[in-house]
């Protein structure tokens, strides 16, 4: 979003939200007139993105007289930036994340007038590791992960060629590996979940977070950049593709695109564990994690359609539910009520809630 939207959305955010109210009282039917939109937008999330397509389309068929949700594929990072912009209808209602909002990221919504923000857990995801199916080979742990990823591992240069350079008992086979963009959802959770274990296996790591954050945070959770990782971009489709095509290439995503494509490819187990709905559901698998939307409260009102299309996301996220049967995995049955909570009573998430997790 331009810099001059980005401006009028902040100060004038206040204005903007008048009006698509008014627009929705005037106007008799939840804000259909007067240039404010008649349709749900949300952004984020590539890993989200089929779930949220497919609660759209649900949507669509049950209620004839509203038009579909708008559901667009930018990234958790770059949703949640088009998210936080400001409060109108030239600004998304909801934003998919595939991984929980930042601190900093909570700052700028506030800062730009989006100060009544509703998060909802909508299920749970594991990171996947993938070859094609008869190819490479790895049982792979966070540490080999580590060393075969990071720039600089525990601060000393990259050296390691092969699989077989980080851990002996893996091949001599070149390291190749396709995955997420920085501004990926999955890319944060692989530095979380995957690298930042790996790194702090070292105890002089996990010391350096203590002293010098920054510092720690550049070792362990930089990604290497000489060609060893690739990176494919928002989606995960095309790493599927790329590792299909080459028997030696390993690629990173979402396990529903794992458990779409196992004609294609093949799991490569983390600690032993494999991928499985199983082990994610119970957090075997190191690389569990849960699945977010984010809704804008002062858009309930204003755009028609907002608080339906969040019921048909409660709808549809249970257990052997349509999620379930395209790769997500059903949230623990506690978690899941308290977000079917959300949904009726739309609490607003604070910075403390952010800081308590």
């Amino acid at each position: 979003m331009s810099n001059r939207i980005a401006t009028i959305a902040k100060l004038g955010s206040a204005l903007v939200l008048a009006s698509m109210t008014l627009t929705a009282c005037d106007s008799g039917t939840g804000g259909s007139g007067g240039g404010s939109r008649t349709s749900v937008h949300a952004v984020g999330s590539s890993t989200v993105y089929p779930f949220a397509k497919l609660v759209a389309e649900n949507f669509a068929r049950s209620n004839a007289d509203s038009r579909s949700p708008l559901i667009e594929s930018t990234g958790t990072g770059n949703g949640i930036e088009l998210f936080c912009s400001g409060v109108g209808p030239n600004t998304p209602d909801m934003v998919n994340a595939s991984r929980r909002m930042k601190e900093s990221e909570f700052d700028t919504c506030a800062a730009n007038g989006v100060d009544e923000v509703v998060e909802i857990q909508v299920g749970l995801d594991g990171i996947a590791f993938a070859s094609a199916k008869g190819g490479i080979m790895l049982n792979l742990t966070p540490e080999a992960v580590y060393k075969a990823l990071a720039a600089n591992p525990y601060g000393k240069p990259q050296t390691a060629k092969t699989w077989k350079d980080v851990d002996p008992a893996l091949p001599a086979e070149p390291i190749l590996v396709y995955g997420p963009p920085s501004t990926s959802g999955t890319r944060d959770a692989l530095k979380e979940l995957i690298l930042e274990v790996g790194c702090k296996a070292d105890p002089a790591m996990k010391a350096l977070k203590d002293t010098d954050e920054d510092k720690y945070k550049q070792i362990c959770t930089e990604v290497r950049s000489d060609g060893a990782y690739v990176d494919q971009g928002e989606q995960d489709n095309l790493v599927v593709q790329k590792i299909a095509g080459n028997p030696k290439a390993v690629g990173i995503f979402g396990y529903s695109y794992l458990e779409e494509n196992l004609d294609k490819v093949q799991d490569l187990p983390m600690n032993g564990v494999p991928a499985t709905y199983e082990n994610i559901a119970s957090f075997k698998y190191p690389g569990a994690r849960p699945l977010y939307v984010y809704v804008k409260k002062a858009h309930m009102r204003a755009i028609p359609g907002l608080g339906a299309f969040l019921q048909e996301w409660a709808k549809s996220w249970v257990k052997d539910g349509p999620l379930t049967k395209i790769g997500m995995v059903a949230m623990p049955a506690d978690v899941m009520a308290a977000s079917a909570a959300k949904v009726t009573e739309l609490p607003v998430l604070t910075k403390a809630d952010l800081a308590a997790k």
